[in-house]
């Protein structure tokens, strides 16, 4: 039942017509709803893969302090300098990076590796879903959806632009809406989405440094 003539019957007859609106059926209304519980477990992160503070990075090297310089002016992070000694060759200067208290509050913490997480600042929301192609009326079936998409809760940090020089994808990210497509399949839950979706949820952005666990960023 396409969501249009959902959403009229329920309009006519009040609650009692929600029952035929199952959230099995293939409208656009159940398309987007699951898009959108999609995203909401895939929030866009800084990082590709969850990384742990305090981190030390080659002081000389401004391709991999650059990032965490700018989360230090958006209060995410200290900063302090200290020598590494490496090896018989003497020592080198290194900067040190740590979760301030603000940072400790933003962070999103890995449940899986305990110490690890991410800054994360946003997820995707579908905007408008534009095109599906024709499904049938039985569990396991499919559908592919074209839509637009756009980045939704960044906070004040993630939109400052010494943060999105330094981590171009989110400035990327917030720009523009996406236009993109994914497939769905009919579970017995519902409409779920099965496949990443083309277009941006969080990524390891040009530029963005790649700390080691307490260890020089070489």
């Amino acid at each position: 039942m396409d969501g249009l003539r959902c959403a009229a019957v329920a309009g006519l007859v009040g609650v009692l017509a929600l029952a035929g609106c199952k959230k099995t059926d293939d409208s656009k209304a159940n398309f987007t709803a699951a898009l959108n519980r999609y995203y909401a477990q895939q929030p866009a992160c800084l990082w590709a893969n969850p990384i742990k503070f305090p981190v030390q990075v080659d002081t000389s090297d401004a391709s991999k302090t650059q990032g965490f310089d700018a989360l230090v002016d958006a209060g995410l992070l200290t900063r302090s300098t200290g020598e590494k000694k490496v090896f018989i060759l003497g020592s080198k200067q290194v900067t040190n990076y740590d979760l301030s208290d603000k940072g400790r509050g933003t962070w999103t913490a890995d449940q899986q590796q305990p110490g690890y997480g991410n800054f994360c600042y946003g997820a995707m929301k579908v905007t408008s879903l534009d095109t599906y192609t024709p499904t049938a009326s039985q569990p396991g079936a499919t559908t592919t959806v074209t839509y637009h998409a756009s980045l939704t809760g960044a906070p004040a940090w993630a939109q400052s632009p010494e943060t999105q020089t330094a981590f171009p994808q989110v400035k990327a990210d917030l720009s523009q809406p996406v236009v993109t497509s994914a497939t769905l399949t009919d579970t017995s839950g519902g409409w779920a989405v099965t496949g990443k979706p083309q277009g941006a949820s969080g990524s390891n952005p040009q530029g963005a440094a790649t700390p080691a666990d307490g260890q020089v960023v070489q």
